[in-house]
């Protein structure tokens, strides 16, 4: 556990949901109402550092979130799952985790995709 990494001492949040190797919390600063953070109990600095038992937790907890999220709101037809991986590409925090962003009709529309 790093001394100074906000993320590596899980016991200070208020966890919703955890398994062995991972745990999940509120987004402090959420992008929409019940956006999920899925973290790794042991620090990595980015997604592409975690071997294949963290991101495999990681992925089972996003599927038990997403779930207790569509049941709590009926709203949520579809969701943004993904990371950012390093300074340059948004992540403000260098320990894994992932978002989970619930998304509901009226929402901010994501930007078209190109040919």
């Amino acid at each position: 556990m790093c001394e100074r990494c906000l993320f590596c001492d899980h016991s200070k949040f208020d966890l919703i949901a955890e398994n062995e190797l991972s745990y999940a919390i509120r987004d402090k600063y959420p992008v929409t109402e019940l956006h999920t953070l899925i973290i790794s109990k042991k620090h990595y600095p980015t997604m592409f550092e975690l071997p294949q038992p963290e991101l495999v937790s990681i992925l089972e907890l996003a599927k038990q979130c997403r779930e207790e999220i569509v049941f709590d709101d009926r709203r949520v037809l579809g969701f943004n799952f993904g990371a950012n991986s390093g300074v340059i590409a948004g992540q403000k925090i260098p320990h894994v985790h992932f978002h989970l962003i619930p998304r509901r009709n009226g929402d901010l529309a994501p930007p078209p995709a190109r040919p």
